[in-house]
């Protein structure tokens, strides 16, 4: 049985970094899913990957998984480049403009 532990990224919707700063472990599948001939489902007998244990740092997930013999692999998060601008936002209105605000 083999894991992945990783930082989930933000979604596409999020500006923020909410619920991207906690650590999942997560298992791999053991066997491919299959479709169900009937019904045309897929699905599959493998209950392990439906597990998703969510952990508040990276060093409590590799606790976890070494306490319990887990195969595992980390899988570091790129880093988001910060936006600061300097005075932002509130530049386009400032009366001390070096130059003239047009549209």
């Amino acid at each position: 049985m083999r894991a992945r532990i990783y930082r989930p990224a933000r979604s596409a919707t999020q500006s923020g970094t909410a619920r991207s700063r906690h650590w999942v472990l997560e298992f791999s599948p053991a066997a491919p899913r299959e479709v169900d001939p009937l019904m045309g489902w897929t699905s599959s007998g493998d209950m392990d990957s439906q597990v998703r244990l969510c952990f508040d740092s990276r060093e409590a997930a590799e606790a976890y998984a070494r306490e319990r013999g887990i195969d595992y692999v980390v899988l570091r998060p790129k880093t988001r480049k910060l936006n600061i601008r300097p005075r932002g936002y509130g530049e386009n209105f400032a009366t001390d403009r070096r130059q003239v605000w047009t549209h």
